[in-house]
């Protein structure tokens, strides 16, 4: 079985070990980091694109996620001026410094042109949320050479994200 460290409550698998899916041993939790969240999740700077002040709302929570699990990202939202009393920024290029990977809450058209500025901006790891993604945004996203994570886990669910009451 494969055993590693623990990020959040969630085991983090050596992804260098071969795993057995017949293994009645081997973890089957589908929120189990695989190697492109862990690739993801070691990264040393991030932004979230969809960041917000709503906390109905899922682009603020994954925002709080982020600050939760000790990970302090860049905002993006061009109709925010602060998010979560952190200062917000327009765009990707509006950053005072290049990130490394970013999650992006936005509608899926949306998510196409941030694909776009994300290859601008010399992103090289991108995490669709749930909904966010669309066919086009994620080829793009491969074939520009990004690692990307898209239709299915949540960066909330990785990370167990609790909202605060």
């Amino acid at each position: 079985m494969n055993s590693g460290a623990q990020v959040r409550g969630v085991a983090m698998t050596d992804p260098t070990e071969p795993t057995d899916p017949t293994d009645p041993n081997e973890p089957t939790d589908p929120t189990a980091p695989n190697e492109p969240i862990q690739a993801f999740l070691n990264c040393r700077s991030f932004a979230v694109v969809g960041a917000g002040n709503d906390m109905s709302k899922y682009g603020s929570k994954v925002f709080a996620a982020y600050l939760q699990s000790g990970r302090v990202p860049y905002p993006v939202n061009p109709r925010q001026a602060t998010v979560q009393g952190h200062q917000a920024y327009p765009s990707l290029r509006d950053l005072p410094e290049p990130v490394e990977a970013i999650s992006v809450i936005t509608p899926p058209k949306a998510t196409e042109q941030v694909v776009e500025d994300a290859a601008g901006a010399g992103v090289k790891h991108i995490w669709m949320q749930p909904g966010a993604e669309s066919d086009a945004a994620v080829a793009r996203a491969r074939e520009l050479g990004m690692s990307v994570i898209s239709g299915g886990p949540c960066f909330l669910v990785v990370t167990g994200y609790r909202e605060r009451r």
